[in-house]
Order: structure tokens, then C-alpha cells, then sequence
């Protein structure tokens, strides 16, 4: 397979500019007529919004925690299979790992943009906020790119830049220091994404806004930086063995065995619109190399469930911004307290979780699980070490994964009497069924495909014993 050149965009800490940086080298580059694969360090799912915009592409995910180390390499190959370069952007400082580091084995930065790009081999861009510094930044990228060896900069792309003046002295002190300059960019309040109590607003709730935003990125990142000079340092990356990630090797069968194919088809709804943007691009394509059909639909704006709906996923979002919109389809929270009653297999991550709920913040919800939800000021945020309490509709009992939790909303009773998950002293988290699996954890798939299989044996299962009561 060919190797695709990738450039990491990294930086000394959050709030220096990754985002725009990164999503704007994609928009220029994507302009210039290249095919540009977008990727994100970490858990996070509002970043790749924005890169598939600029990309085309699904966005992608790289999470050694998530997915594991061993992973990470073939998922990269996976989504960036057909492209000319790579761009993936790093989380937080470029040497900020996980905060819990005894769930992990491996380095101190386990889970840092420093560690992924070790493994991708791939060279490292730094972005430095300039404001309020002149020489001093020499110092400071100079101690980037000599703490660990493992990482390579090839480069500082300078970020709200005040003057002519200031870019000068920038410049003099990094060529002193050695180190070359990419791009310089000044301070521009024009292309600024919004953000709100969980970060950046994401691009489905934007729409034009999001798209004139991206393509405002790079124009400004095409006239800021030296593309020919970046695209060069990509070319630059390491071979990378093996080979990429399959979901079809994934839910093969073992050998000797035969696949099941069902006997009528299986289709999977999964949540989408503006309020459910959070899902990871394997997720989807896992259940379809499992033989499901998957169909999106929008719960602000489907008024019935798709046709034949045997399974449902419901990611996460923002559902807390759309709570009175959700609540007014109450044709849709008819159709999803059915779907429950009647046993079809539902699987729900935090937003899910809160719209399968009685009510969020007064307003109602489907009913599907005996709890109320409410906004609150109290940010949880982290990965999670987690172990299945009971069987549900996806881990059998005793199954570990890792996870990573994300909100700020709160849940009464927080667990049924049955929890789905437990990563902390208690009696575990969320709700738990033959055909429920509902809570805030949230849990990349591709790290965990034996999810995957479970869920759809369970799709599989409804939708013959459907299709025989139908006959």
C-alpha cells in the first residue's frame, strides 16, 4: 500500500491555534486540488467536524487510549487510504498525555500528540502563540524540540502576530535558534469559531456559517504559510508498516466457521442532525461490514423512525441546546418508547442516554429508561477504565473497555438497577438490558469491535424474529 505523507500540527499548550491551523492547511491544501485525509489526536469529536469540511472526507479519530497503540498505525492507513497527504491535529501541549496514566502501559505522554506522532513517524509543526513575546519564543521552541528526541519539528507556524516589527524579530530569533519558520500568521478575529461549555460549536449546528468559516481558514492559512515548504516536511515522514485497519477483517468469522448472513435485512438507525454529532466514522462502518443496512435520521426533524428499523444508535451532542425542539416531536419519542417496548436492541452514549430519558431539563424525552436529566455547571471530563456490570445488548459481563466521559449534565437515578458499566468505587453507571445499553461512557468501536458483533447478533436476531411474526 502507498505511504501517504502526514505532517502532525501540534502545539506548547491548548488555545494556541491547533484548530485553526490544522483545518485551515486542509482547506488550502484540499484547494490546490490535492485529496487531504483529516485526523484528530484524542477523543474528541467537534475537530473532525470541522476537518470534514474542509477534507471531504469522513473525519477520523487516532486514540491510543480509545483504540490502543497497536491500532493506531492501521486506522491511520484505514482513513487515509487514496490521499495525497495527511494532516492530523494533536490534543492539548504536544507532551500532555493521559490524565490517569495507571489504567495505561507505556510512556508518560501515553496518549499525547508527542506519542502518536512517535508512532506515525510522522514530523511535527508547531504552532506558537506569538502575542506578547519576541525572542523568548526562541527559548521556548528550542526546549519543544530538544525534550524528547522521539518527536522531530521541522517547523514553527507562528500564530497572532502583531506587526511587520514583531514577525521580524520572531523570525531573527528562530533562525538563530535554528529552526525554520512555515508561516506567520496575524491576529484575524474574522475567522474565529464559536465556542460554548464544551468547546467549539460544532459544524452541523452551523451549517453555511461553518462552511464560509473553514474556507475563510484557508485562505488565510494559504496566504499566512509556506505550503510547498509544509507539503515537503510531509514527504519527509517515516514508512510505516503493516497493513490498515479492516472492518470487514474485524467481524470475520472464525476460521471454519460460516458467516451468518440474515435471513431479512437488518437495518440500524443511527441519530443524527444537529443534536447527536458525536460518533466515530468506524462505528458506522463496522455495522455495515456486519451485514446491517444503516440509515441516518434526524430526531429534530424525522417524524417516524427509518422503515424496518431492527436496531438504534444514538450517539452523543448536544442535546441539552435542542431539548424543547426534541421534546416537540413527540411523534419520534412515540416511535422510540415502541421500538424499545417491542425489544429492539438500542444502544446510547451520553446525549443518548439523556434523550432516551424521561426528560431533560423539564422537558420530555422517550421515556426509555426510568430517569431525569438536567443541565448543571459541574464539567466531567476524563477517560475511563470500565468494566461491563451485567450482559446488555453490547458487552457480556466482566467485558473491560476504555472509554472517555464528556459532559455536563447530570442523571436521576444516575444507574438502574441493572448499570451498564462501572469505572469507578459504586455501584456502576448507566443502563443495562438483553437490549439496552445506555450511559455516558463513550466508546470507540474499532478498540472494542466484540461491541460491534454483540450488537448486531442482537439486530440480527429482531429482525428475523420480526420478519417471521410479519409472515
Amino acid at each position: 500500500m502507498p505511504q501517504v505523507p502526514r505532517v502532525v500540527i501540534a502545539a506548547p499548550a491548548s488555545g494556541s491555534g491547533k484548530t485553526t491551523v490544522a483545518t485551515g492547511l486542509m482547506a488550502a491544501l484540499a484547494a490546490r486540488g490535492a485529496r487531504v485525509s483529516g485526523h484528530k489526536v484524542g477523543p474528541d469529536y467537534i475537530d473532525p467536524g470541522y476537518h470534514a469540511l474542509a477534507t471531504g472526507r469522513p473525519p477520523r479519530n487516532l486514540d491510543p487510549v480509545l483504540c490502543g497503540e497497536d491500532r493506531v498505525v492501521p486506522l491511520f492507513r484505514h482513513g487515509a487510504a487514496g490521499a495525497d497527504i495527511a494532516v492530523v491535529e494533536g490534543v492539548m501541549g504536544l507532551f500532555d498525555g493521559a490524565s490517569e496514566p495507571r489504567h495505561f502501559h507505556g510512556p508518560g505522554d501515553f496518549a499525547s500528540t508527542a506519542h502518536v506522532a512517535g508512532l506515525l513517524g510522522a514530523p511535527v509543526v508547531l504552532v506558537v502563540d506569538a502575542a506578547r513575546t519576541s525572542r523568548s519564543i526562541a527559548a521556548l521552541v528550542h526546549g519543544f524540540c530538544t525534550y524528547e528526541t522521539r518527536v522531530r519539528v521541522g517547523g514553527v507556524i507562528l500564530n497572532r502576530v502583531g506587526s511587520d516589527r514583531h514577525e521580524e524579530l520572531l523570525r531573527d530569533a528562530l533562525e538563530d535558534a535554528g529552526v525554520p519558520v512555515l508561516g506567520a500568521i496575524r491576529r484575524h478575529s474574522a475567522v474565529e469559531t464559536p465556542s460554548r461549555h464544551l468547546g467549539l460549536i460544532p459544524a452541523a449546528e452551523r451549517a453555511d456559517a461553518a462552511r464560509a468559516a473553514v474556507d475563510a481558514l484557508g485562505s488565510l492559512i494559504a496566504d499566512s504559510c509556506d505550503l510547498d515548504a509544509i507539503v515537503a516536511l510531509a514527504r519527509g515522514a517515516a514508512p510505516l508498516p503493516g497493513p490498515p485497519w479492516s472492518p470487514d477483517a474485524e467481524l470475520a468469522a472464525p476460521p471454519g466457521a460460516e458467516p451468518r448472513a440474515p435471513s431479512v435485512p437488518a437495518r440500524v438507525a443511527v441519530a443524527g442532525g444537529p443534536a447527536f454529532t458525536f460518533s466515530y466514522t468506524e462505528q458506522t462502518e463496522l455495522l455495515r461490514a456486519g451485514g446491517a443496512e444503516v440509515v441516518a435520521f434526524d430526531p429534530l426533524r424525522d417524524e417516524k423512525l427509518p422503515a424496518d428499523t431492527a436496531g438504534l444508535v444514538i450517539g452523543g451532542g448536544f442535546p441539552e441546546m435542542h431539548a424543547a425542539e426534541l421534546s416537540r416531536n413527540a411523534p419520534l419519542r412515540a416511535a422510540v418508547a415502541d421500538l424499545a417496548d417491542r425489544g429492539a436492541p438500542m444502544a446510547a452514549e451520553c446525549a443518548g442516554l439523556l434523550y432516551l430519558a424521561r426528560e431533560l431539563d423539564g422537558a420530555p424525552m422517550c421515556g426509555v429508561i426510568p430517569a431525569s436529566a438536567r443541565m448543571t455547571e459541574r464539567l466531567t471530563l476524563g477517560y475511563r477504565a470500565a468494566v461491563a456490570v451485567r450482559d446488555s445488548v453490547l458487552a457480556g459481563a466482566g467485558t473491560r473497555v476504555h472509554g472517555h466521559e464528556f459532559h455536563r449534565t447530570e442523571l436521576t437515578p444516575s444507574r438502574g438497577t441493572d448499570p451498564a458499566w462501572q469505572w469507578r468505587s459504586g455501584g456502576g453507571e448507566g443502563f443495562a438490558s438483553a437490549t439496552l445499553n445506555a450511559s455516558y461512557l463513550h466508546v470507540h468501536w474499532a478498540g472494542a469491535p466484540a461491541l460491534a458483533a454483540r450488537f448486531l447478533g442482537s439486530v440480527r436476531g429482531f429482525a428475523e424474529t420480526k420478519g417471521r411474526s410479519d409472515r
